[in-house]
């Protein structure tokens, strides 16, 4: 049996000043890439996930919306959120 799985992950620090948005890409329970918005690009942690990320982080468009995940998924959603959410200083 093969499984797929992606992640999305808003990390909220001192409410939304510091915002970290993770999207997490598995096969098998094997992360193969992860988009980090710190990081500001894709990374891939196995060949193939090394092979996507290389072909995602060449497409600027894709880039973009990433990047601009951070504003319209978690800090639009905070409030959906912060009643589930951790504060971390």
């Amino acid at each position: 049996v093969f499984q797929e799985m992606v992640k999305h992950e808003c990390h909220f620090i001192n409410g939304t000043e510091k915002v970290r948005f993770l999207d997490r890409y598995f096969y098998n329970r094997i992360e193969d890439v992860r988009f980090d918005s710190d990081v500001g690009r894709f990374e891939g942690f196995t060949p193939a996930g090394e092979k996507w990320a290389q072909d995602w982080n060449s497409d600027p468009e894709l880039r973009e919306y990433q990047r601009t995940a951070v504003d319209t998924h978690c800090r639009y959603n905070y409030r959906l959120f912060a009643p589930f959410a951790v504060e971390r200083k």
